[in-house]
């Protein structure tokens, strides 16, 4: 799937570099805006991909616009055999930097970093959704200017809780298959239980004790199956 070293033109305005991430979903690629210089980030998804996601993403990132540590979609759509999303570059994740610190952080910058991370959820949740997917990984530093400010990302697993028409909550479910990172999924989540804003709150709590502690009392659990291991 890499595309590095060939020159391809995003939506006539952006070149496509480097490769500088990947996940389940495909490949993230850092780009140059052609006319103004400006680096931004484009991701990739196959046409082909057996669970497509990128553009109910950015339709969720265009509900979430202009929110305070929201990542602006510049561009979406097909080129190719891909579907691509053109976004604000950003820096490093949560992850990344609770590892460049040894993994342990200060309780004044977990303090800190709570009072971001607890907006950006609330102003999320505002918007009509939930996350479905809290974890380091989903939380990057801002680049420049924005160097200080926490950024949420990666809205493919995000649901809306209430009913956009009726503003009713969405109904309590059983038997529902884990969705999101099992390491930081609520108890309710195991259990299988729907995902309410409730959800993201508890593991946004893992994701604190987790950089105040280093790490998680579950860590290091080993599961024999993929399904004991979601269970």
């Amino acid at each position: 799937m890499s595309l590095e070293g060939r020159e391809i033109i995003i939506g006539t305005k952006y070149k496509l570099g480097r490769k500088i991430g990947a996940g389940s979903f495909g490949e993230i690629y850092l780009g140059t805006n052609i006319m103004s210089g400006e680096d931004i980030a484009v991701k990739l998804e196959s046409i082909r991909a057996a669970h497509p996601q990128l553009e109910y993403e950015a339709r969720v990132y265009k509900t979430l616009a202009g929110g305070v540590g929201i990542p602006f979609v510049r561009w979406y759509g097909r080129e190719g055999d891909f579907n691509v999303l053109v976004m604000d570059l950003l820096g490093p994740s949560m992850e990344d930097l609770f590892n460049y610190c040894k993994r342990r952080f200060s309780l004044k910058t977990v303090l800190l970093l709570a009072d971001q991370l607890l907006s950006r959820v609330e102003y999320v949740h505002s918007k009509g959704f939930i996350h479905r997917d809290i974890k380091p990984d989903n939380f990057l530093m801002g680049i420049g200017k924005r160097g200080n400010q926490v950024n949420m990302i990666d809205f493919g697993l995000a649901k809306r809780y209430r009913d956009p028409k009726s503003n009713v909550h969405i109904p309590y479910r059983e038997n529902k298959n884990l969705t999101g990172t099992p390491r930081y999924a609520s108890v309710n989540t195991h259990l299988g239980i729907e995902q309410s804003r409730r959800d993201d709150l508890e593991s946004l709590g893992y994701i604190l004790v987790y950089f105040c502690r280093g790490q998680l009392p579950w860590q290091g659990i080993r599961a024999r199956t993929k399904k004991e291991k979601y269970d």
